[in-house]
């Protein structure tokens, strides 16, 4: 709506992860130098975790869009509340397997067939697994059986489990022992911090041809978006998205500190003081943890974890600028039929 106002080439700040967008900052390089870590391994879990709009989901298609289709074959699947059998044929499906009335026996004989034809060809099984969170215990256990697939001594699935921090909770339960024990490496995606936060919205900006003048962005402005969006990404997407429209609306070029207080009353007004950053400030002291023991916490998930109902926050915001929209095209609608005639009048 506001591209061509400022001379852009699309919109920079889309809520949907685009890999074309993709920012390399230092914890999101670490996270995907983890998951090229357990490529090159073959085997096992790895386990990724991150706030809700950390840039998990960008990552793994990042990856994904890099991958040597002549020597992985990668699923990726988005659970939702899946339990054992469910998962088996999502598995399936994922893989590209039939699952229309078959039994979960025969599921599983298909896809041991599949994967050990895979592996004939010298090829290696991923499967991706996003918002894990939601797996029940019993559909984790199926995934470790899962594991259990060999051909030799050479196991023909490995698996990246990516979610919310809720998934170290489940992990850490004693009845996960086993599945621990499989995974080779765990990493934690924090915020940016306030100097990525900066580079991070540059960056966006340059991919669609910002030349650093139109928009402007006045001393402090930059400051007062990471101050409200804590550093997550996706948050500084919702924000510098409205602002971006905001001035549009004005017919303003110049971005301000005041333009992101405005906008950020806006959103707690409209969205609830979830999206606020104010009283979820960046821990510094676990940005991009690891541990040798991948599954072993410090207790401090709860205070990482955002709130549930922000997972629907872009989908409110999506809908208020759909109508938005629809409103504005009206406007335009009407002043094209009023100019004439007020002309004639004149």
């Amino acid at each position: 709506m506001y591209e061509s106002f400022f001379g852009l080439s699309g919109n920079p700040f889309k809520l949907s992860p685009d890999p074309d967008f993709y920012y390399d900052s230092p914890i999101h390089k670490r996270a995907y130098a983890y998951l090229e870590y357990g490529l090159y391994q073959g085997e096992g879990f790895i386990v990724i975790t991150g706030e809700v709009g950390a840039g998990k989901t960008t990552i793994v298609r990042n990856l994904l869009a890099h991958l040597d289709a002549s020597k992985v074959v990668a699923a990726h699947l988005v659970s939702t509340m899946l339990d054992a059998d469910d998962l088996v044929r999502a598995v399936c499906a994922a893989f590209g397997l039939p699952t229309r009335g078959t039994d979960k026996g025969s599921l599983l004989a298909e896809l041991e067939q599949f994967l050990k034809s895979i592996a004939l060809e010298r090829k290696r099984a991923l499967l991706i697994v996003d918002e894990a969170q939601n797996l029940t215990a019993r559909a984790i256990e199926e995934l470790r059986m899962l594991s259990n697939f060999q051909i030799s001594d050479r196991g023909l699935l490995q698996s990246f489990l990516v979610g919310q921090p809720e998934l170290r909770k489940v992990m850490q339960h004693p009845s996960m022992q086993q599945l621990r024990q499989r995974v080779i490496a765990s990493y934690h995606l924090g915020a940016l911090d306030r100097q990525e936060s900066i580079r991070y919205i540059e960056h966006r900006m340059l991919h669609v041809g910002w030349k650093r003048q139109d928009p402007t962005f006045e001393p402090g402005t930059m400051d007062a978006i990471y101050a409200f969006t804590a550093g997550i990404p996706r948050r500084i997407n919702l924000v510098c998205n409205r602002l971006l429209l905001s001035a549009f609306l004005r017919d303003a070029h110049v971005l301000t500190p005041d333009d992101v207080g405005t906008v950020a009353d806006e959103l707690k007004e409209e969205l609830g003081p979830t999206t606020s950053g104010s009283s979820d400030k960046p821990d510094r002291s676990n940005h991009g943890r690891d541990a040798t023991d991948p599954l072993v916490g410090n207790g401090d998930e709860a205070a990482l974890a955002a709130p549930e109902e922000g997972e629907h926050l872009t989908e409110r915001v999506v809908r208020l600028e759909k109508t938005l929209t629809v409103v504005l095209n009206t406007l335009r609608r009407l002043v094209r039929v009023i100019e004439p005639a007020a002309r004639q009048e004149s």
